[in-house]
């Protein structure tokens, strides 16, 4: 089935699907419960795995499509997606985003930057490759010093960003493309509900026009009523839309509970549902388990999806805006940086909870990426084209000339390992935190 056809029916089809398959995936979870509450260990597994990663499919987005490319919903039905990771905090790094207005002209002044992370994430098993149009409403571009009409505006941005990587996911196999809408400047400055969607019409209507984008995403957002409000325009695009907020266990910035929110945005039309930056891992599973709760109560049942910060932070379980507090947000988190081992524990703590849809936000690398793929590649049934060269849980240390390093090889030492910060004169947590 094309996710090319108007939302509704789209919707319904692949809600049919998910429900259709209900029986089978209870049955298949119960035949690998055994299995599934321990992470990948596997080596035969991991072995059995490889071959099909290594009969690699090349074909283009046309002859995808020839063959009845699976829409987001459908796959979700199937089992676990792997989203792609860092955008902008990656390509500031890398010297193509600006920090501090964090907004994606790169897609214009440097395109093959941008290519070049897409490429990574799909190569480390991405499922799907958003196009980068963080922060590209033009109130947000204005505000960055681009002048609508004499630089970037947000339909220039949007125009590029899905040329980019609908070149990049030809390349891959089946991949999926998302379109992705942010926050506006305007709904915190109060300008109410016609001004603010106005500019996710203008977000959204680049996408709405290309058939190569299969969904949509409305990340980043601090107040579920600005969900509503995107989530009621982006449904005239007629695809799958997906939700996501910056909220911790507490709930948004306007007070309303974490649950409630997951609530009203699966009510205002948004087939999976969510959280995404701000926090760690392990705030982010409390919060997740927090919305799944209050969706079971509703009586509701959008697929869950969950891209968190790349970085431990703690301390900051409790605050509104997470991370952004840390003395340390945004230049010096580097020594705050999960590991992949840190990623895979909780991959599989996030499946277990019930999240289909995996990915990572500030912070995850593409290696983090392959950690994820690689953790549910049981339950995925293949290996990213990236553990060509990996083994898990440090496998491949087996071949060292060191003796002392072939011992690191395998789930015992890298999972019961505290790694140091390495800085003797620096706290374990940060003992001051900005208002």
């Amino acid at each position: 089935m094309s996710c090319l056809r108007p939302m509704l029916s789209s919707a319904i089809h692949c809600r049919a699907l998910q429900l259709a398959t209900a029986q089978s995936s209870t049955l298949a979870s119960t035949c690998t419960a055994t299995t599934s509450t321990k992470m990948f260990n596997s080596q035969q597994t991991y072995d059995q795995l490889r071959p099909v990663h290594m009969l690699t499919r090349h074909f283009s987005s046309e002859s995808a499509v020839q063959m009845g490319k699976k829409c987001l919903l459908e796959r979700l039905a199937e089992g676990p997606v792997i989203g792609d990771g860092s955008y902008v905090f990656t390509l500031e790094k890398r010297g193509y985003v600006k920090g501090g207005p964090w907004t994606p002209e790169a897609t214009i002044e440097n395109p093959e930057g941008v290519k070049q992370l897409h490429r990574e994430f799909m190569w480390a098993g991405a499922d799907v490759l958003q196009a980068f149009t963080f922060y590209s409403t033009d109130d947000k571009l204005h505000l960055a010093g681009n002048l609508e009409g004499e630089s970037v505006t947000c339909h220039d941005q949007n125009e590029a960003a899905c040329k980019i990587v609908q070149e990049v996911a030809a390349e891959g196999d089946d991949v999926l493309i998302c379109g992705g809408c942010s926050p506006t400047p305007s709904y915190m400055e109060g300008k109410g509900k016609e001004v603010v969607q106005q500019e996710f019409k203008k977000q959204v209507e680049v996408f709405a026009h290309r058939k190569e984008v299969d969904f949509l995403l409305c990340e980043f957002m601090g107040h579920v009523e600005e969900c509503e409000w995107a989530i009621e325009t982006m449904k005239a695009a007629g695809k799958p839309i997906a939700c996501t907020m910056r909220v911790g266990p507490k709930g948004d910035q306007n007070g309303v509970p974490t649950g409630e929110c997951a609530v009203r945005m699966a009510k205002a039309g948004a087939d999976v549902v969510g959280i995404n930056c701000l926090y760690d891992t392990n705030t982010s599973l409390k919060t997740i388990k927090i919305m799944k709760t209050a969706l079971d109560e509703a009586g509701l049942s959008p697929y869950l999806m969950i891209q968190p910060l790349g970085y431990h932070c703690p301390e900051v379980e409790d605050m509104l805006e997470g991370y952004f507090h840390l003395p340390e947000a945004p230049f010096a988190m580097e020594p705050r940086l999960l590991t992949r081992f840190d990623v895979q524990k909780f991959a599989r703590a996030a499946y277990e909870l019930g999240v289909r849809y995996l990915g990572g936000c500030c912070g995850f690398e593409p290696y983090h990426i392959r950690a994820l793929a690689e953790e549910l590649a049981p339950e995925r049934g293949r290996l990213p084209k990236a553990s060509a060269k990996h083994e898990p849980w440090g496998g491949a240390l087996k071949g060292s000339m060191f003796e002392f390093m072939r011992k690191r090889a395998g789930r015992e030492h890298w999972e019961n390992l505290k790694p140091a910060l390495g800085r003797p004169d620096h706290p374990v947590l940060q003992n001051r935190l900005d208002e």
